[in-house]
């Protein structure tokens, strides 16, 4: 068994979708990066390639790369457990939240669960999605961004 950890932050920026566990989050303002800026989906990856001793995503799909200018990270979470399932191992389960200010995410949370789980091939029971704010406080609190945790827990292919 292996255990990965991944966090990832992007910023509100204007003319951009809000797109968060594959799931469109209909919002004013969509996250800034270099992909569609899904933070949860990076968490995830990045948790991923930890739990099996490979670098961080940017390291694997990095910014400077025009392929990946806003391509969707569900594409890339599928590389990523591709990448995985070659060290040998596949996801046990994983466990993820996003803080959040705004939007309220409770009603998008069980198809963000849904396509991550089927873009990792496991049932949904084993991938948790949950939502929180920081109460006001920091980046996420002021309504400046979103940011992700993640922990993925790996086991060996018998």
């Amino acid at each position: 068994m292996r255990i990965g950890l991944g966090f990832d932050a992007h910023a509100f920026a204007e003319g951009r979708k809000l797109v968060l566990g594959g799931v469109e989050v209909p919002h004013g303002r969509g996250l800034s990066g270099h992909s569609d800026a899904d933070a949860l989906v990076h968490a995830i990856m990045d948790a991923m390639l930890g739990a099996c001793g490979e670098r961080d995503i940017g390291v694997h799909f990095p910014d400077s790369d025009p392929a990946y200018e806003g391509i969707s990270s569900l594409v890339l979470l599928e590389e990523v457990a591709g990448i995985v399932k070659e060290k040998g191992y596949r996801v046990v389960n994983a466990d993820c939240v996003i803080i959040a200010q705004e939007p309220r995410l409770s009603p998008y949370l069980e198809g963000m669960r849904d396509r991550i789980a089927k873009t990792i091939r496991i049932e949904s029971h084993r991938v948790a999605v949950k939502a929180t704010t920081t109460e006001g406080m920091g980046f996420t609190g002021r309504g400046e961004g979103i940011a992700a945790m993640a922990v993925v827990l790996l086991e060996t292919i018998d």
